[in-house]
């Protein structure tokens, strides 16, 4: 692959899969206008292992708080704050785990078509502005400093119940339709949870390093049974420019979401989809 094909690809990923806009509507898009074959499993494995480790670094300190605590446990004792966070990722995870597998590469392809991406860049963008708008922290004065902000999603964390985590996991399941927005829907479940911003984006943040091990596992294991050969420079280009930039995004989205909310890419969102769907309908 040449060296812009890769940066394109690897920065649409990492920008897209952090926030809330689709990264497989906007891979499937941006290789159909700009009249790219698929680039194969090995370069898709690269992509999701370098936003992986974005995730794994960005937020270290929480995973190796939730990891220790969740050892820590024994049959009979009552879980913590910590511990029951860690059954939540639990739940919030199996639905989309086992959907994709009913799914398959099959079910998935059917998926990837402009009309279909279109529609839920559309509907599940304007899902998410209401949701925004419904907050209860909604307008708030000034932005809350950086501690504030992540001690204020750990309390709303510490109050979670199960049956929200597996809510937000069910919604999760619908980010494997192209367009939906992984990110973007679990936050849109957890604002109508009740979930504080901080607690929706953060949240959204620490469900997504399951299911992206899962998802690289599964290529991975694609990836062997197939024949396709691996070209180890692109594979190590394409997932190093995503994690550099996957770590950027999210500290940046954070950021943003603390101080104005998710309305810029809602607003994205709707004109894009739209662009998409007149796209279509004048070219069948």
């Amino acid at each position: 692959m040449e060296f812009l094909h890769i940066l394109i690809l690897a920065l649409v990923q990492a920008l897209t899969e952090f926030l809330p806009v689709s990264s497989s509507g906007h891979l499937v898009l941006a290789s159909l206008f700009l009249g790219w074959d698929y680039q194969g499993l090995a370069f898709d494995l690269a992509l999701h292992f370098g936003t992986l480790m974005a995730v794994l670094v960005y937020f270290r300190a929480d995973f190796l708080a939730l990891l220790r605590e969740v050892l820590r446990w024994r049959p009979g004792q009552a879980l913590n704050p910590m511990q029951r966070l860690g059954l939540g990722l639990a739940l919030s995870t199996g639905p989309a785990a086992i959907v994709g597998l009913a799914m398959g590469e099959a079910g998935a392809n059917l998926l990837r078509h402009p009309l279909t991406i279109g529609t839920c860049l559309v509907l599940f963008g304007v899902l998410l502005g209401v949701a925004d708008r419904k907050t209860r922290d909604h307008g708030a004065a000034r932005p809350a400093p950086d501690a504030d902000f992540v001690e204020g999603a750990n309390a709303v964390f510490a109050q979670m119940s199960l049956r929200q985590a597996l809510l937000i996991g069910c919604a999760q399941a619908l980010a494997l339709v192209p367009g939906t927005s992984r990110s973007g829907v679990t936050m849109t479940a957890g604002l109508f949870l009740g979930m504080t911003r901080a607690a929706a984006a953060r949240y959204s943040f620490l469900i997504s390093a399951p299911v992206m091990v899962l998802a690289s596992a599964h290529g991975l294991m694609e990836l062997l049974l197939s024949e396709e050969r691996v070209i180890w420079t692109d594979f190590g280009l394409g997932a190093l420019i995503s994690a550099l930039a996957g770590v950027v995004v999210i500290h940046g989205f954070l950021k943003i979401i603390r101080r104005v909310g998710v309305m810029p890419f809602v607003l994205y969102r709707v004109l894009l989809g739209s662009g998409v769907l007149i796209w279509y309908f004048l070219t069948v």
